[in-house]
């Protein structure tokens, strides 16, 4: 299996681009432009078939997509002067991973809690809890933990919320989407290279499909 990874430098002036952007429906619209890259007879959760993540990133040229699969994104498929694409296999810096391998990481992630049953009538608290500040960093540390990875730094970033409305597709009933987020970025040594092939390939957290859970990983200087 291969995994992809591509990178969607976006032209500010592609009508297309804004409105994927823009809006209380952006987080649909970006997850509906990336999937029409891939087959559309893929069963009940074509995500999830395909391994499809991404991420937003805020550079100094502007913004970029990064998206991630398993399976190879038809670029064809993206409007006339969306922005300037380009694929590449992350197969080789999965194949090179190994213990004590010290690594910078970044992830867009979407960190709660679900409260049990009781805890919820007694406090009258939703479902899910969106976390911030200490209880965000906790909750990444554990999951650093889970992917296989023993954090040496931590630097968190809130950032707004991944919002959009759902429709269903027989009920014709519309669903909020809200997803709190974070940015992780630090630097780990790699204690299990399988649980973080694992990890950067499903994903971590919730969101997933709205632009949450993408992990990305790169050696340090040091380890090059």
């Amino acid at each position: 299996m291969s995994v992809w990874l591509t990178r969607i430098i976006l032209d500010p002036r592609s009508r297309d681009a804004r409105r994927d952007l823009g809006g209380t429906n952006a987080a649909m619209a970006l997850h509906r432009r990336l999937m029409s890259l891939y087959p559309s007879d893929a069963g009940p959760d074509p995500r999830a078939r395909f391994g499809v993540l991404f991420r937003l990133e805020d550079t100094p040229t502007g913004t970029h997509i990064l998206l991630q699969s398993k399976h190879e994104p038809d670029l064809t498929h993206l409007p006339d002067s969306y922005g300037q694409a380009v694929t590449r296999p992350l197969d080789p810096l999965l194949d090179a991973l190994k213990p004590g391998l010290t690594i910078r990481y970044r992830c867009t992630a979407s960190p709660v809690r679900k409260p049990s049953t009781n805890t919820r009538a007694l406090y009258n608290l939703p479902a899910v809890v969106p976390l911030n500040g200490a209880a965000a960093d906790e909750w990444w540390t554990r999951q650093t933990d889970a992917a296989g990875l023993k954090p040496l730094t931590l630097h968190p970033h809130p950032l707004d919320a991944a919002q959009g409305i759902r429709t269903g597709n027989t009920s014709g009933n519309k669903q909020h989407i809200r997803h709190n987020r974070t940015r992780f970025d630090g630097s780990a040594t790699i204690t299990d290279p399988d649980l973080l092939r694992q990890k950067i390939t499903e994903g971590i957290g919730r969101g997933k499909a709205y632009g949450c859970g993408l992990l990305s990983i790169a050696p340090t200087r040091e380890a090059q």
